[in-house]
């Protein structure tokens, strides 16, 4: 069955996670890390935010 109770620590994890591997990437490049986790924690609230929503 469907679990109907959304888990928002989960779905930011899991966002977070994989914003994360991509920024790793960026940073690795040459690019600033505070500027890297700042795009990570807006892409992964952003990724709760639309999840719940919808």
């Amino acid at each position: 069955m469907y679990n109907a109770q959304k888990d928002w620590l989960g779905a930011f994890m899991i966002a977070a996670l994989g914003a994360g591997i991509i920024t790793s990437f960026a940073v690795s490049q040459g690019q600033n890390p505070f500027v890297g986790l700042g795009i990570t924690a807006f892409a992964s609230t952003v990724a709760v935010l639309i999840d719940h929503l919808c």
